[in-house]
């Protein structure tokens, strides 16, 4: 029995629990860098902020990521869950990439969710600020992909 496309588990009102698998999934989601997959987690009209940035829609999140993703290689993020209410999830998170150049970055940041009846995100409002890091202090050194379980997260790593 395959799950019906239009529903995204975990659905609203959220708890704890729920909340935070949500977030992780996101993360997990956001680290396999395909923005085909990542949209679905959208409704068809979902409405972005992202910095400046300001579009809506499945199409355009999805240019918007392959934008992104062609800039920021070798992109690595960690989210953890700030708070929620029965249809938002306030996350903070930190990701480090870095450019074609070699310099590296972390960016860091938070991101306003809010879902549907059906657990899709209808709305996105992230803030994002970039600083320029030595190589030597990364912190994020998993092969690229999923974040393995045992990872430190954001609170641990002092982020």
């Amino acid at each position: 029995m395959s799950q019906n496309p239009n529903v995204r588990l975990p659905i609203p009102p959220f708890t704890q629990e729920t909340a935070a698998r949500k977030v992780r999934m996101a993360e997990d989601a956001w680290n396999t860098r395909d923005p085909e997959r990542v949209a679905l987690a959208y409704t068809s009209d979902s409405l972005w902020r992202n910095r400046a940035e300001f579009f809506s829609g499945r199409q355009a999140i999805v240019q918007f990521l392959q934008r992104k993703w062609a800039k920021e290689l070798e992109y690595r993020l960690i989210k953890e869950l700030w708070a929620f209410d029965q249809i938002r999830i306030a996350v903070r998170f930190a990701y480090e990439w870095r450019d074609r150049s070699g310099q590296w970055f972390r960016s860091y940041g938070n991101e306003n969710w809010e879902f549907d009846e059906n657990g899709l995100m209808q709305r996105r409002i992230a803030s994002i600020n970039d600083v320029s890091i030595e190589e030597k202090d990364r912190k994020y050194h998993w092969p690229l992909g999923r974040r393995p379980d045992q990872h430190d997260g954001l609170s641990q790593l002092g982020l």
